[in-house]
Order: structure tokens, then sequence, then C-alpha cells
């Protein structure tokens, strides 16, 4: 007797663990990644320096027999009825390279048959990219000792979304050029040192702002500097 109703105890017990999994309804656990040197951060606030890489994730979950339609939302401060950018996937990647603070937020209708159910994030993921600054240095010293050798943008550099560098010589021989902003020049050309002296950069390049930069200076390489025996920084 004891065993029957033991029996009938756990049939009990998996019937209302059955009743209640058929009630759990679907539901998403958005998320946020950001792209930085040290690999992907999960974020909910985020600010940096533009281009922000950002990938987002719906974690739909009791998925069941709905269908779910998705619709990420990317928007400006008081702008949520007009955001400037829509997508329709499960996830989403995305790269912020405006100046100024995006919201995220994810709305899904699960869909079966005639029932639906909606879905939408309590509180949107938000990213803000900085006003852009770009500093370019008077001189570099490429002398192998490990310090100021490449003549490059200087490290507070924020931003900067497009940029392209150029050397010249004196008589106006274009030396070297580049496009990437963490690159520069190393005072080389077709593979030999240069001598040092004056030389010339242009540099164009654009901030997530808009502000548009365009510089033209001379620059000095001092191969011989050595910071030990004076005060005057070469990359000032």
């Amino acid at each position: 007797m004891t065993r029957i109703k033991y029996t009938l105890l756990v049939l009990l017990s998996l019937m209302l663990t059955s009743a209640m999994a058929d009630d759990e309804y679907p539901s998403a656990s958005p998320k946020m990644e950001i792209e930085e040197e040290a690999g992907l951060t999960e974020e909910t606030d985020y600010s940096g320096s533009a281009p922000i890489v950002a990938h987002f994730t719906s974690n739909v979950s009791a998925l069941g027999d709905y269908t779910p339609l998705y619709e990420w939302h990317i928007y400006e401060a008081g702008k949520e009825d007009s955001p400037y950018l829509i997508r329709y996937d499960a996830n989403m990647d995305y790269t912020f390279t405006r100046s100024g603070t995006s919201y995220i937020s994810l709305a899904i209708t699960f869909v079966h048959g005639t029932d639906t159910i909606e879905y939408e994030m309590e509180e949107p993921f938000s990213v803000q990219a900085s006003e852009s600054v770009l500093h370019i240095p008077n001189a570099f010293s490429p002398n192998g000792d490990g310090q100021n050798d490449v003549f490059k943008a200087k490290s507070d550099y924020k931003s900067i979304i497009k940029f392209h560098g150029y050397i010249f010589n004196r008589y106006g021989k274009k030396l070297y050029e580049w496009t990437d902003i963490t690159q520069g020049w190393d005072g080389k050309h077709s593979g030999h040192d240069v001598a040092d002296g004056v030389y010339f950069c242009k540099i164009e390049a654009e901030g997530a702002d808009g502000k548009q930069y365009h510089i033209h200076k001379a620059i000095n390489l001092l191969r011989g500097y050595d910071k030990s025996t004076t005060t005057s920084g070469a990359g000032q």
C-alpha cells in the first residue's frame, strides 16, 4: 500500500512538472558584446572611441512551437520612433561610426497559429562614441631604442574613422603612405634608412563627429636623438 501511494505521488509530481513546463512562455535574454583589444566584453552601457564594433544576440528561450519575429532598433536619444537602423535578424553586428550616444532595443513577436506573445527589452543597451581627437607629433627618433621609433599619430587619438597619411622629402617625393592609424613610418625608404633631417607629412582624416582633419607639417627625423642627454622630447 505504501509503495502504491509513493508511486502515485511520483506520477503526480511528474504531471505537475510537465504542466508547469507547458505553461512556460517564450522569452529572450539579449546580450551586447564589444570588440576590444583583449577580446569581446559583455556590456549594457559602453563608452569609447569610434569605430566601436558591437555584436548583439537575442538568446531566445522556451521557444517551443512559436516562431519568433525579431526587430532591433538603433536610435538616438529622444528619437525612439525614428530609429536610424532597423534589423530583423535574431542576431546583429554593427559598427558605430558616429559620435554621441546610440540606444539599441529589441522587440520580438512570438507567433503560434493565432496566438502571439510580445517581448520587449526593459532597458535598451547604450553605446557612446566620443568626439574625435587627433594629434600628430613634430619629430621622431628611429634609433632602435624602442622609444618613439615610428612616426605616427599620438596615442590619445579618439573616434577617427578614416585616416590617410603621407611622408614626403624636401623635394616633394613621396616616401611612404599608410591608412592604418595605429601604424606609421619607420624612417626608411625602399628598405634603407633615410638621412636625419626635415621631412613633411600630410594627414587627411575624418572623425566620427564629422570633423575633417587636413594636417600639413614639417617633421624632424632625429636618429641620433638620445633621451638621456636632452630634455627636449623628440615626439613633442
